[in-house]
């Protein structure tokens, strides 16, 4: 992917998403030419030429110092994820920057013993994936949790779901903001790992197979893994909804855990425990149907005081709730 035209793609639709009532411009009447802010606007707002600015913007950054692209930033108003997507498309740039990264390997794609041993001490759904958004490992309940939408002879992957599965349109009850979601992720890991081979691929699929993913690929809106709200509606148990925490694995670059959060004695708590004692080993319970086990006291791991274990207020640094 060229980075220049990135880089001038990105910043021109941050551009017209400000409006100059927004960034404080005055306006002197008129017909404007362009939907949000024009490019001597931005410039004065950041501090630099008008000359400079537009070089900036057609990709040429070479020399361009970490002052002026968080001035040009804060001018365009860009959230974390943004000021952080800009900052590796720039970096992107540099002859040093190229040779490292097209030495890295392509995407994890399996996890070690010690990762999966954490999984399985986790008693809710927990999943490891990759920038690409493989499912890369999950312990029991997660693996149940995504039992209805994962074909066995092929690792699941949540963009080829959500985009080329029709029943990613029933399991996703946000479906739209899921999709919106999902490709900003992937927005801003090819702006991390621009090199690796399995997000080119997978993005070149979904390019070609899904319009509705070209479309939502040309905002170039980007977003990070933080918290948020997952709701789904499970084949087997109906209506769930989890928060969710994120963790990048230190040991294992470019993996992230995701930890479902549980509220007890919620209806989503009492489906999962329905869920665990339907399609989890349990000698007593092998012949028993849902209707029986909605009497029973089970959830993973036995223990219902550790429903909140990995309980936290859920908060949403971005504009929108991640979801994918």
């Amino acid at each position: 992917m060229e980075r220049r035209a990135e880089i001038k793609d990105f910043l021109a639709s941050r551009r017209a998403r400000v409006s100059p009532e927004d960034a404080g411009v005055p306006t002197f009447g008129g017909v404007r030419r362009v939907s949000g802010l024009r490019r001597e606007e931005v410039a004065h707002l950041a501090g630099v030429s008008v000359d400079y600015y537009a070089r900036i913007e057609r990709g040429q950054t070479r020399g361009v110092s970490m002052e002026v692209l968080d001035a040009i930033a804060t001018a365009l108003r860009l959230d974390d994820a943004e000021r952080e997507h800009l900052l590796d498309l720039v970096r992107a740039t540099r002859p040093e920057s190229t040779v490292r990264r097209q030495a890295r390997r392509t995407s994890r794609a399996r996890v070690s013993t010690g990762v999966q041993l954490v999984l399985d001490s986790i008693t809710v759904p927990a999943i490891v994936q990759n920038i690409c958004g493989d499912h890369l490992a999950s312990n029991a309940i997660g693996r149940a949790l995504y039992g209805n939408a994962t074909d066995p002879a092929e690792p699941f992957n949540y963009a080829r779901f959500v985009f080329l599965d029709p029943r990613a349109r029933e399991f996703y009850r946000d479906y739209r903001l899921m999709q919106r979601n999902n490709v900003a992720l992937l927005r801003q890991a090819v702006g991390r790992e621009p090199h690796d081979e399995g997000l080119i691929r997978l993005i070149g699929e979904l390019s070609t197979s899904s319009p509705e993913f070209t479309e939502l690929w040309a905002s170039h809106d980007v977003l990070r893994y933080r918290s948020g709200i997952k709701r789904y509606h499970h084949q087997l148990v109906g209506d769930v909804e989890f928060g969710y925490e994120s963790f990048e694995l230190t040991t294992d670059p470019g993996l992230l855990m995701l930890v479902y959060t549980v509220e007890p004695g919620s209806p989503t708590a009492q489906a999962m425990q329905l869920l665990a004692n339907w399609t989890l080993p349990h000698p007593s319970i092998d012949e028993q149907t849902p209707d029986e086990l909605r009497g029973e006291d089970l959830f993973v791991g036995r223990d219902a005081e550790r429903t909140d274990i990995c309980e936290s207020d859920v908060t949403d640094g971005n504009r929108r709730n991640p979801e994918k």
